[in-house]
């Protein structure tokens, strides 16, 4: 079995959507990324940090689904990290009403001893020095480096980001971070321009609208499964990121063809994400669920064709 390293925010989120609305609740790029990843049943380890005012119950269901959290460091003193957000009609857009970092301003990540040697590293989006920090302590090469940022890192810390872009297989980001990151409108020639920074793969999400996976002049295409509800977007590029990544681990094959399948097993979980607010629909997902939603994504995208 691989063992896959997940460095991100464990967190509070309060929810504003059209449906809805929520009080603090559990979430963060680290618990999403890490909920996805167990439905493969991979080592995994997750390196944060919180405050004291995080409940154990939430570190018990991560534990309670073999997610290892000795790189999970605990400030008895301090406050966890809040975000507050409201969706907008079309859920493409939203609003940031609070950021509040509390702990996370001063995380010096350390990864545990027996995780410096995994085979897969997911670089949740935090600031690039924290995820290149990550990087300096790995004993052994990674067979795949797999990095998440947004454009928050691109308007603050730009240098940086490029520096620990240099050092990465994968990057995944959504098609207006691609564009802000190169410049370029085309999503074909950013991802060409994104090559040339360092990453062999680009991951560019484009939400409702599915996902493309850049490989030199490989192109391949992902749709977003029809749902008939959306009730809350957070965490669904944190979800697929995690499917990615857990997939990737779970095979052990990094090729262009495999990358396809994970790809498909991210989107896959990501669908489950947005039906429930926060957490709540990835805490309790079956195997079975998961494999029959599977099936309607191949009936989606397969077709025959005669070419005259």
């Amino acid at each position: 079995m691989g063992k896959l390293v997940i460095v991100g925010t464990l967190a509070f989120d309060a929810i504003e959507t059209p449906f809805g609305k929520t009080d603090k609740i559990l979430g963060g790029a680290a618990t999403y990324i890490g909920l996805s990843a167990s439905q493969f049943n991979v080592d995994a380890a997750i390196v944060s940090i919180v405050g004291g005012d995080f409940p154990k119950e939430y570190l018990d269901l991560l534990s309670d689904k073999n997610i290892n959290l000795s790189g999970v460091e605990i400030v008895e003193n301090g406050k966890t990290f809040f975000w507050s957000g409201k969706y907008h009609n079309d859920m493409n857009s939203r609003d940031t009403l609070a950021t509040e970092l509390n702990t996370l301003a001063d995380f010096n990540p350390v990864v545990p001893e027996d995780y410096r040697d995994a085979e897969i590293v997911m670089l949740g989006n935090l600031h690039p020095l924290v995820q290149l920090s990550v990087l300096n302590q790995m004993t052994v090469k990674p067979k795949l480096v797999i990095l998440d940022t947004m454009n928050f890192w691109m308007d603050c810390a730009l240098d940086d980001l490029h520096t620990v872009i240099k050092k990465i297989d994968v990057i995944t980001i959504n098609d207006e971070e691609a564009r802000q990151l190169t410049g370029e409108y085309s999503l074909v020639v950013a991802a060409r321009k994104i090559h040339s920074m360092g990453p062999k793969y680009v991951v560019i999400k484009k939400g409702e609208h599915g996902a493309l996976l850049f490989n030199n002049d490989n192109v391949f295409y992902a749709p977003a499964l029809p749902l008939e509800e959306v009730f809350d977007p957070t965490g669904a590029g944190d979800t697929f990121a995690g499917g990615f990544a857990g997939y990737i681990t779970k095979t052990g094959d990094t090729s262009f063809e495999n990358m396809k399948n994970a790809i498909i097993h991210g989107s896959t979980l990501a669908s489950f994400c947005v039906e429930k607010f926060g957490t709540e629909r990835m805490q309790n997902l079956s195997k079975k669920e998961v494999h029959k939603r599977l099936l309607q994504f191949k009936q989606l995208t397969q077709f025959e064709i005669e070419l005259t």
